[in-house]
């Protein structure tokens, strides 16, 4: 015998049916995360990974396309003017937060053009110098940078990346000059810190780590508010000589704007799932993650805090994107 609770637990489900049926058969195809980046990068292993979790959980195929090309907004455009019946998806990253301020102009309203799914996962960049480098320690950096102004350099791959920013707020938060030297990514940086043409670099855990693990670089602290559990023994800036300092990097999944709350619901549950899994735990530890699975809300919450603190930093700096 049914209780009356059942039966209007079954009537609502019905009705939800009746009202919107493509909602209640979600999904029937194919979904596509959309990674703003080339293949082979954090975020595109990170999107993999979140797609053969999630795929599991709501029984669908979950595909990757990458769509690389202006600082993410070509694929973060191709999602905002997508369909907003849950099958087309944005893996977003830093750059949702920073684009507003680096570009006058996006064909694309963050806000009003894409509703936040959830966040994914937070994670940090590390300081590092030469393994030879008589640089030790951060205060013996902002010390050797303060002693000669115009001697030392830091690598970035991209104007705008987490790399470049991190270093920009850490000069003006320890007042201190470093020249920044851009190049077209993370290897070629590295290739020059490790030749000794630049002296430092605030990049990710992927590119650092295995340097770090075989003594060829010499990480002074990560750009995290708190120290990292993959690696406890490296103080975070503002423990090692500047207060305050904390710069992070995020993934956050999105869907088009007027995507039926219904499906958000369900694909952030997926999410959330999907990061207490073994896959996920392994790339806490090799790309710097900090697992989160929050609310729809509260990406949209922590981005909007996030586009405020760099839009800041940025209009200081007086960053262009040319």
């Amino acid at each position: 015998m049914w209780s009356g609770s059942h039966r209007t637990l079954l009537w609502l489900l019905a009705f939800a049916a009746w009202v919107n049926p493509a909602v209640a058969a979600w999904p029937e195809r194919t979904i596509r995360i959309v990674v703003p980046f080339a293949p082979g990068g954090g975020t595109d292993v990170i999107a993999r990974t979140l797609a053969q979790e999630m795929a599991r959980d709501l029984g669908a195929t979950i595909i990757i396309e990458n769509k690389p090309g202006a600082g993410t907004i070509i694929g973060t455009q191709t999602v905002a003017a997508s369909e907003p019946d849950g099958y087309t998806l944005l893996m977003g990253t830093f750059a949702n937060a920073v684009n507003p301020a680096l570009y006058a102009k996006l064909p694309y309203d963050p806000h009003r053009d894409l509703a936040p799914v959830g966040l994914i996962a937070r994670s940090f960049n590390i300081v590092v110098v030469n393994s030879t480098s008589p640089v030790k320690s951060v205060g013996d950096l902002i010390a050797a940078a303060k002693a000669d102004p115009d001697k030392l350099s830091y690598g970035t791959y991209g104007t705008g990346t987490s790399a470049h920013l991190a270093g920009e707020l850490f000069k003006s938060m320890a007042k201190v000059n470093l020249t920044t030297v851009p190049y077209k990514g993370a290897a070629p940086a590295v290739t020059d810190l490790l030749g000794g043409r630049i002296q430092v670099m605030f990049t990710t855990v992927a590119s650092a780590a295995p340097l770090i693990a075989g003594g060829q670089l010499r990480a002074l602290a990560v750009t995290s508010a708190e120290r990292s559990p993959a690696f406890p023994d490296i103080p975070t800036v503002a423990e090692a000589g500047v207060p305050g300092y904390s710069a992070e990097s995020w993934y956050g999944l999105y869907a088009p704007a007027r995507t039926p709350a219904a499906i958000i619901d369900r694909l952030n549950k997926s999410a959330a799932a999907a990061v207490q899994s073994d896959a996920f735990k392994r790339l806490a530890v090799n790309e710097g993650l900090v697992m989160v699975a929050a609310e729809p809300a509260e990406l949209d919450r922590y981005v909007r805090g996030e586009e405020e603190r760099w839009r800041k930093v940025i209009r200081d700096a007086n960053i262009k994107v040319e």
